[in-house]
């Protein structure tokens, strides 16, 4: 195992150095956020990256404190009295992930559709941008990791921006231009085909860019970033900025209420993402999900132990380890290792880090994540594959809540899936029929319920005195609405002058048989 994750050094070890850059500034402002301890924020990081990079059979995806969970974590803060029984909550809650994984519920990841998983990428991409675009232009007042659209400064998104851009900070444009230009600059064929400067990543740079800047703009009063705008890591070394995790509400229902939430919200959005770093990944490697279940719950319990946040598979990390070049899990590892190195080593260098840089390196992941070419390629797949993806977007656009935009796209899919099957009727072809001739209707191995409009329409459209033949010899499993929709309409047969032949249907227990009179026997077209 060694050998194979040491394989890809090259391109693992400087994709975590940039991973490590997004998830320290974004640790510290989910903590933030939470109203948590910011060294909680920190330690969830670690054992994302350390113990689930290990554990997990994802090559690619990032596993840290994660913004949706945000607003759970300060409300079961508040219910349960403190930090130190929502932590004892968060170890339940890895208990129950790992018995998820036990259960197999990994197999739901299966049942998403791509075009909702597309939708929530773009979204997240959108969402990347609107956030980023305050500190951008030096505003900081809203916490870096927190991605809610009401933010705990009272102002939503859509305010934030215009509040921004009303007074920017010139010299934290400039870094971010700047960072931005040299990103695009490094992608060029000319330093990505060189043979050792494409192993140097553009985010890493851009961060060393900013900090540089940010020192020169120091002795030009016009450009000088205020004190807010840089990284702001507390002094790890106190031991009173730890927390460790409380049992003694266990035996109350707000105790697994809230315990519940976390599995099943954290589990949720771990497959999401799991599916999403799937198809972002260049080799189109599968993640086991539940084996994912697994590393999570194991994450969780050890991280409530140790006094951190709840933890998830998280998209935008997961995207800047794809796009900095990531090839195998040793990269999500490595930048779990940095966070625990640097927060004790050189904290003080990266309290010097503007915020306006890591916004530029996130503006890209975002960008990347929607870009124009994806919608357009959404659009010519037609309709069907257009309404979950576009709604998903704009509703993840307008509410930044991931999990109600999901829920979104796939209640469109469901719509569809439904109108298909009752405008298209199952395994009946109009075309066959000849005047004289039965009207022969084949059943599918599987008739679930999703058949019963399509069916009883098409019984409902049969024309007086036609002969008709309902063959079941393929089916499998016959669901009892549709064989009650079968038995009405034999039913009314009679009254309608329709002869029907009945072949090869199982008997509904208690229900009478068609009458001779509604039967004809009529040879199999």
């Amino acid at each position: 195992m060694g050998g194979s994750l040491l394989r890809h050094v090259r391109n693992d070890l400087p994709a975590s150095l940039v991973v490590f850059l997004v998830a320290l500034p974004l640790c510290l402002g989910i903590a933030v956020a939470c109203g948590a301890p910011p060294v909680s924020g920190i330690i969830a990081g670690v054992v994302g990256g350390l113990l689930v990079g290990a554990a997990s059979g994802s090559p690619l995806g990032v596993s840290g404190p994660a913004a949706g969970l945000t607003a759970i974590v300060a409300t079961g803060i508040t219910e349960l009295g403190g930090f130190e029984a929502l932590l004892g909550a968060v170890v339940m809650a890895g208990v129950v992930q790992v018995a998820l994984g036990f259960l197999r519920a990994g197999v739901i990841a299966y049942y998403f559709p791509s075009s909702v998983i597309k939708g929530m990428l773009a979204g997240i991409g959108i969402i990347i941008i609107l956030k980023q675009l305050p500190h951008a232009m030096g505003d900081d007042l809203d916490p870096m990791g927190d991605q809610s659209f009401d933010q705990p400064d009272r102002m939503n998104t859509f305010q934030e921006l215009v509040h921004a851009a009303g007074d920017p900070a010139w010299g934290a444009v400039l870094i971010t231009l700047a960072c931005l230009l040299l990103m695009l600059a490094w992608e060029r064929p000319a330093i990505q085909g060189h043979p050792w400067l494409r192993y140097i990543p553009g985010p890493l740079l851009a961060v060393v860019l900013g900090l540089l800047m940010a020192l020169g703009f120091a002795q030009v009063p016009a450009l000088a970033i205020g004190p807010g705008h840089y990284v702001s890591l507390p002094d790890l070394r106190d031991p009173a900025s730890y927390a460790l995790p409380s049992f003694q509400a266990i035996g109350t229902g707000a105790f697994w209420k809230v315990a519940f939430t976390i599995a099943v919200v954290a589990s949720i959005e771990t497959l999401l993402c799991v599916e999403a770093a799937d198809k972002l990944d260049p080799h189109k490697r599968n993640t086991p999900a539940n084996r994912e279940l697994f590393a999570q719950g194991a994450g969780n319990i050890v991280s409530g132990l140790l006094g951190g946040l709840p933890l998830t598979q998280v998209i935008v990390r997961s995207s800047a380890n794809i796009q900095s070049g990531g090839r195998t899990k040793l990269a999500a590892m490595l930048h779990g290792l940095w966070l625990l190195v640097a927060v004790f080593t050189i904290a003080g260098l990266l309290r010097m880090v503007p915020l306006a840089s890591l916004a530029a390196v996130l503006l890209l992941v975002g960008w990347k994540l929607t870009k124009p070419a994806l919608f357009k390629a959404m659009w010519a797949q037609g309709l069907p594959q257009f309404l979950p993806f576009i709604l998903t977007v704009t509703f993840m656009a307008f509410t930044n809540d991931l999990l109600r935009g999901v829920a979104l796209g796939l209640a469109m899919a469901f719509i569809h899936i439904l109108w298909k099957n009752y405008k298209v009727p199952f395994h009946y072809d109009p075309h066959r029929y000849k005047p004289g001739m039965p009207i022969y209707i084949e059943l599918s191995e599987d008739v679930t319920f999703l058949n019963k409009a399509g069916i009883k329409r098409t019984l409902a459209g049969i024309p007086e005195g036609a002969r008709v033949v309902i063959d079941g010899k393929r089916s499998m499993d016959l669901d009892p609405d549709v064989r009650e929709i079968i038995d009405d309409f034999a039913a009314t047969c009679a009254e309608r002058n329709i002869r029907l032949q009945l072949m090869n249907l199982p008997e509904r227990p208690g229900a009478e048989a068609p009458s001779e009179a509604t039967m004809l026997a009529v040879p199999n077209p």
